[in-house]
C-alpha cells in the first residue's frame, strides 16, 4: 500500500514542518514579488498563460505512446506494469501528472511499490512540495548516496532511498534536484497576475460608465435618482436614438472614456504573456496567441516542428524515457515514446510519411498498419519490404535472373549512345561549315 496521498498538502500546524518549507509558503500563498503579488506554483496556475503552458506540455507528453523495445534487434517487448502502472489512474493520467509536477515544481517523484519478489508492480506520484532530498555518503544498498526525505499525509516522515521512489529531476545546478520554474520566473508571473489584477480594478471602479451627469444645484438622494431615470428613459433603446435629450435644473452630462495613453496597461498583459511562453518554451500559437504565428518558420506547421523538436523532445519526453528504461525495465529493454502520435490528427502528413517509409524499403504493409492500429495482413504479402527499382542502373532489370549480366549489358549500351550522338553531332557540324562556304 502507498504511503504518501496524491494531492493533500501538509498543514502549517504540523511540526515536521520547518518554517523555511515550499509547502508553508505555499500554505500563505507563495513567495511575496515585488509586484506585490504571491506566487506559488499552485497559486501561479491561476494566470491562463501558465495554466494553458502547463497543460500544453503535460498534456501532450503524456498523450503520446510510450513503448518498449529490446536493445539489440529493435523488436517490440510489452511491459505489463507501464500498461497498467496504478491501481486507479490510467497511464495517461498519472503521467500526465507527473510532467505537471516537473513543469511547476522542476521535480518529479514516483513511488515504487514492490512485489515480494523485488519486482516493481505499481507507481505512485508523490507531491513535490512533501519531498526534500539529500545527499550522503554511498553505499552499497545506496550507491547514489541520494536520499528522500518524505511527508505523508498523517504527518510522519519517511526516509526513503532510490529504490522506493524514481525521481525525475528538471533543469538545475548541483545535479540533486531540479529547480523550480516557477520560483525561477515569480517575478514575471507576479507582474502578469497584477496586471491582470489591475485590469480588474480598473474596469470594476468604474472605468466602463458611459458618462456623469452633474447639475448646478445640490440633489436630495430621490432627486438624483429621478434624474437618472429620466435620463435614462431618454438615452435607452435604440427607438430613441437621434433623439434630443433635454435637462433641466442646470443639468449637464460628460461621457466617460478610457485615454488612450491609460489603455497601455494592454500592451504589459500581452508582454507578459510572450515572457511567460518564453519560460516554458511553447510557441506562442498553443497559447491560442496568433497575431505573431509566423514569425518563426514557414508557419503554424514549422513552429510546431520546432517546439517538438528544441524543447518538447530533449526537455520533457527524453529524460523520463531513459529514467523508465534506467529504473523500471529489465537490462536489454529500453522506453521510447513514438512522436508519430503527434501525426494522428494529420491524415494528409500520415500519408506522406508512410508512402516515403513503403517506398524506401522501411516499411512494411502490416507495420504501417500496427502504426494505425489495423490488423495485419495475413501471409507473407503483409510483411514484405519492397525494393525501390527506380535507383537501380539504367537499362537494367532488377527481376531479371541473368547472374548480374544485365548491370555490364546497361554500361554497353550507355556507351554505345553516347558514340551515336558524338557521331551525330559532327555531321551536323560539317553540314553547318557547309552552309556557311555556300
Amino acid at each position: 500500500m502507498s504511503l504518501f496521498g496524491l494531492f493533500e498538502r501538509r498543514g502549517v500546524e504540523n511540526p515536521a514542518v520547518p518554517l523555511t518549507s515550499a509547502s508553508l509558503l505555499d500554505w500563505i500563498g507563495g513567495a511575496r514579488t515585488d509586484a506585490g503579488v504571491d506566487v506559488s506554483e499552485k497559486t501561479a496556475l491561476h494566470m491562463p498563460a501558465v495554466w494553458r503552458s502547463v497543460a500544453v506540455i503535460a498534456g501532450v507528453s503524456a498523450a503520446l505512446p510510450l513503448q518498449t523495445f529490446k536493445s539489440g534487434t529493435k523488436d517490440r517487448t510489452t511491459s505489463a506494469l507501464l500498461d497498467d502502472p496504478h491501481p486507479e489512474l490510467t497511464p495517461l493520467e498519472l503521467w500526465r501528472l507527473t510532467f505537471v509536477h516537473r513543469v511547476l515544481w522542476g521535480n518529479a517523484y514516483v513511488q515504487k511499490l514492490r512485489a515480494p519478489s523485488g519486482q516493481v508492480k505499481e507507481l505512485w506520484p508523490v507531491g513535490p512540495d512533501r519531498v526534500t532530498v539529500k545527499r550522503v555518503r554511498p553505499t552499497p544498498d545506496n550507491p547514489g548516496g541520494k536520499v528522500f526525505f518524505v511527508t505523508d499525509e498523517w504527518g510522519q516522515l519517511h526516509v526513503l532511498t532510490s529504490r522506493e521512489i524514481m525521481h525525475i529531476p528538471g533543469l538545475g545546478y548541483d545535479g540533486l534536484t531540479g529547480m523550480s520554474p516557477i520560483a525561477a520566473a515569480a517575478q514575471g508571473i507576479g507582474l502578469a497576475q497584477a496586471a491582470e489584477k489591475g485590469a480588474a480594478k480598473l474596469f470594476g471602479r468604474g472605468n466602463l460608465m458611459g458618462g456623469i451627469l452633474s447639475t448646478e444645484q445640490e440633489l436630495t438622494g430621490e432627486q438624483a435618482k429621478a434624474l437618472k431615470q429620466r435620463w435614462g428613459a431618454m438615452a435607452g433603446g435604440i427607438e430613441n436614438a437621434q433623439e434630443v435629450a433635454v435637462l433641466d435644473s442646470g443639468a449637464s452630462f460628460k461621457p466617460v472614456t478610457m485615454p488612450l495613453k491609460d489603455s497601455q496597461f494592454l500592451e504589459s498583459r500581452e508582454f507578459q504573456n510572450v515572457e511567460i511562453a518564453r519560460m516554458f518554451g511553447v510557441p506562442l500559437f498553443l497559447l491560442m496567441e496568433t497575431a505573431k504565428s509566423t514569425s518563426w518558420g514557414t508557419g503554424l506547421e514549422q513552429q510546431a516542428q520546432g517546439w517538438v523538436t528544441f524543447d518538447l523532445g530533449p526537455t520533457w519526453l527524453q529524460p523520463l524515457e531513459q529514467r523508465i528504461t534506467k529504473e523500471l525495465l529489465p537490462q536489454g529493454e529500453y522506453a521510447h515514446y513514438r512522436l508519430q502520435g503527434l501525426l494522428r490528427g494529420d491524415s494528409s502528413g500520415r500519408a506522406t510519411f508512410y508512402r516515403a517509409m513503403r517506398d524506401t524499403g522501411v516499411m512494411s504493409a502490416n507495420d504501417i498498419r500496427a502504426l494505425e492500429e489495423l490488423p495485419p495482413i495475413p501471409g507473407p504479402e503483409g510483411d514484405t519490404y519492397l525494393q525501390p527499382t527506380y535507383m537501380a542502373p539504367l537499362g537494367s532489370n532488377p527481376l531479371a535472373e541473368d547472374g548480374g549480366a544485365a548491370p555490364a549489358r546497361a554500361a554497353a549500351l550507355m556507351a554505345e549512345a553516347r558514340r551515336l550522338l558524338a557521331e551525330h553531332a559532327d555531321k551536323e557540324a560539317d553540314h553547318a561549315r557547309d552552309d556557311d562556304r555556300r
